[in-house]
């Protein structure tokens, strides 16, 4: 499964953040030519990402962009302008549902056919932001063998369900839920929305903290500030990686070496059902470790 712990957005007309991205140390750089850019800076948001996306994967990161919605009428020229060499993925904005998702995997394909590039290189991720797109998620992330991850977006989804945005997010309960879900069953990363108070580091932190308990396992970076808080809470924790390997060493030693289902570890019985949960948090450790060699 990818690490996505953080995934870090910037106004892909601003030359000035773009050539600091990449020493930042996200895992995901993603260049915005959506809500981030004017409408009269598009087409300079098209050519800076065809100037430089190839950097942004210079110390590790993947390199990413989120494209226009295709109610904007701007999707069709966006997929044109980034499908090149060096883009890793293609993030769709307000995804209603699962014909949102076929149709950019169509072009997509269509483009490397044609480009000469390796055909289904470029992942594609969807954002989950209006009523309908929360409604449909368990059937849009099926939709493509591309996507990889599953992102929440609060500020629309709030506008749309006609509801204040908090800090506390209870409001927001039940999408997260769904999305966590949706991505748990599909095998793809559930990312959670962007928290826009950059400044209150306690808040963001109860904040990732509670949507890292519905299954989210990254999210949206608005400021650097928020990446090394961010990959804390994603990565395994240091004693659950100790557990996870206590227990597998008891269970495949002393249980399924000499017959047995279930062992005694440190006065509570541990069976197949705890060892596969030890197995993957070691598995999800090895990825992390890896993620960040990468960028080293």
């Amino acid at each position: 499964m990818a690490v996505r712990r953080s995934d870090l957005y910037l106004p892909a007309n601003s030359e000035r953040f773009i050539i600091k991205a990449p020493t930042l140390g996200a895992d995901v750089i993603t260049l915005d030519m959506e809500d981030a850019v004017p409408p009269l800076e598009k087409e300079t948001a098209r050519k800076m990402v065809q100037k430089y996306i190839k950097d942004m994967s210079v110390n590790g990161a993947e390199a990413w962009v989120r494209i226009n919605g295709w109610d904007t009428g701007l999707t069709v020229d966006d997929i044109n302008a980034v499908v090149i060499e060096g883009l890793d993925g293609i993030t769709l904005p307000k995804c209603a549902g699962p014909d949102d998702v076929k149709r950019l995997d169509f072009m997509v394909t269509d483009l490397e056919i044609k480009r000469g590039l390796p055909v289904g290189k470029i992942k594609l991720a969807i954002l989950i932001e209006t009523a309908i797109g929360v409604l449909n998620v368990g059937e849009s992330v099926f939709a493509s063998d591309r996507l990889v991850a599953v992102i929440f977006g609060a500020v629309d989804y709030t506008r749309d369900m006609r509801v204040t945005l908090t800090k506390e997010a209870d409001e927001q309960v039940y999408a997260r839920a769904a999305i966590g879900v949706a991505a748990r069953a599909a095998g793809l990363v559930a990312e959670d929305a962007p928290f826009p108070a950059y400044k209150d580091s306690a808040a963001f932190e109860m904040n990732t903290k509670s949507g890292a308990q519905l299954g989210f396992e990254g999210r949206q970076i608005i400021h650097p500030s928020q990446i090394e808080i961010a990959h804390k809470i994603y990565s395994p924790d240091p004693e659950r990686v100790a557990w996870a390997e206590k227990v597998t060493k008891a269970f495949e030693e002393e249980g399924i070496a000499k017959g047995s289902a279930s062992v005694p570890v440190d006065g509570e019985m541990v069976d197949t059902p705890v060892y596969i949960n030890a197995k993957n948090i070691l598995a999800r450790a090895a990825e992390v470790a890896a993620k960040d060699a990468s960028k080293k």
